[in-house]
């Protein structure tokens, strides 16, 4: 039965019933794939990248996962990251 979890969890389309997000693993995926444009601060880059210090306060949850899946604006889509890594670096994000 643990198998079975733990396989789910690994799957591309794991959801949170069965994964519990991991911000520490979203920091890593944060500074792996984000750093370069909005800083390891988060501080972004005033007129090109936003800040993502508050980004939780401006958008909801999915609206953070749907723009990192799809990008936007200078922002590439991220479509190689799993959704369980989106919803890691969604919940390192909301702290």
């Amino acid at each position: 039965m643990l198998k079975l979890a733990v396989m789910a969890c690994g799957a591309t389309l794991a959801t949170s019933a069965w994964c519990k997000d991991d911000p520490a693993a979203g920091a890593k995926l944060y500074a792996a794939n984000c750093t370069a444009c909005h800083g390891a601060d988060r501080a972004g880059m005033p007129g090109a990248f936003p800040a993502l210090t508050d980004v939780s306060k401006r958008l909801q949850p999915a609206q953070i996962k749907d723009k990192i899946r799809k990008g936007g604006g200078l922002m590439p889509p991220f479509a190689q990251l799993s959704q369980q890594e989106i919803d890691d670096i969604t919940s390192f994000l909301a702290k």
